[in-house]
């Protein structure tokens, strides 16, 4: 048997301690991420918490019915086509997690919301939200933000068109000018802002909406929008879009 050198022998013992303590801090972190973020690690690892693959990419609370993955496929094929049609294309794959039960939807992290778009990376729905209007509504902050490729927008815009892209009945008129509520005010531009201000009053939705469809409406349509996100994505500013209330009811 070969004699190792002594400084070698604790040179190993070292890296082995090393790979020990980061072993740990990993394992650490992974737990702390389950239990403060549930959220986060469930698009990481649905399988983790439950949730069985229907198809790839989308997943659900196991034991459903026929009817019932048949009715999640439907919705999440409407919802990809709502986005796809929109922006002619996809830069997005967006893990989706489907809840039909509260109990599944707590599990995973979720709260009162309809659904959630994680991390703009993945979407959640909970049994409030199985439907294509939500589901194409969290899928568009997926793919604005895949196209954004880092650059910022004020979050009523990213809420603004969210609506527009799904089509939301609630916050947008079937046709002509698509305002449901008129807005002359500034409009918060952070998440926390928006938060509060949607807790507050969920007409600011229509707001946001509003802003967006008749500056798109004015622009050239969804086109504009497209060119919009592109140049924002090489750096440009983001421009004062905010349409005043008379404006945009042609075009």
């Amino acid at each position: 048997m070969p004699l190792i050198p002594r400084g070698a022998s604790r040179r190993r013992r070292g890296w082995w301690i090393v790979g020990m303590v980061t072993a740990v801090l990993l394992t650490a972190a992974v737990a702390l991420t389950a239990i403060a973020f549930p959220s986060v690690a469930a698009t990481a690892c649905p399988g983790c918490y439950g949730l069985e693959r229907l198809q790839p990419g989308v997943y659900a609370e196991p034991g459903l019915a026929p009817a019932e993955r048949r009715h999640v496929a439907e919705v999440v094929e409407q919802a990809n086509k709502r986005v796809r049609d929109f922006f002619g294309g996809r830069a997005s794959t967006p893990d989706i997690l489907v809840c039909l039960s509260d109990d599944c939807y707590r599990r995973i992290g979720g709260g009162r919301e309809r659904g959630i778009a994680v991390l703009n990376r993945s979407v959640m729905l909970s049994p409030r939200g199985v439907d294509p209007v939500i589901a194409s509504h969290e899928l568009t902050h997926v793919e604005l933000h895949a196209r954004l490729d880092g650059a910022k927008v004020p979050q009523w815009f990213d809420e603004g068109l969210a609506v527009l892209v799904s089509d939301d009945p609630r916050y947008l008129a079937p046709a002509g000018d698509r305002c449901l509520l008129d807005s002359r005010r500034a409009l918060p531009a952070t998440l926390g802002d928006w938060l509060r201000a949607a807790s507050a009053d969920p007409r600011v939705y229509a707001e946001a909406a509003c802003q967006v469809s008749r500056w798109a409406a004015t622009n050239g349509g969804k086109e504009a929008v497209l060119t919009l996100i592109e140049r924002l994505s090489t750096g440009q500013a983001f421009p004062d879009i905010q349409m005043p209330a008379a404006a945009a009811t042609t075009g």
